[in-house]
């Protein structure tokens, strides 16, 4: 069983700045994406930032120049430090990790981490 935990969410004022991050734990043999997805309130779950087990780095649009994805392979752990944070960041981020392979398994498998609320307000 794999489990994705994620912390440092919380309240910050506009401009300011936070750090998440999440540990996957179990048997795990392999992960190839970490990635983070955030949902607002009455919103879909939109996709906020990915890495690769390589290294290869993307993000959507709105946090650009702003949120720096990291990874850890060996710790099987990813963090998404948030700068320059505005009202519209606000909403639970998820953390999400794709192409899992755990011992003994025949096939990847994704999974998600509970999410951790971000709200940002004066």
């Amino acid at each position: 069983q794999v489990q994705l935990v994620e912390s440092g969410g919380g309240l910050v004022q506009p401009g300011g700045s936070l750090r998440l991050s999440c540990s996957a734990s179990g048997s795990i043999f392999r992960i190839y994406g970490m990635g983070w997805y955030r949902q607002a309130p009455g919103k879909q779950r939109d996709w906020v930032a990915g890495i690769t087990s390589g290294g290869t780095i993307s993000y959507a649009e709105p946090v650009k120049g702003r949120f720096t994805i990291s990874r850890d392979n060996a710790k099987n752990t990813v963090h998404l430090q948030m700068n320059s944070l505005k009202p519209e960041d606000t909403a639970v981020y998820y953390c999400k990790a794709d192409g899992v392979m755990v011992a003994d398994s025949r096939a990847p498998h994704d999974y998600w981490g509970q999410g951790t609320q971000v709200t940002v307000s004066s």
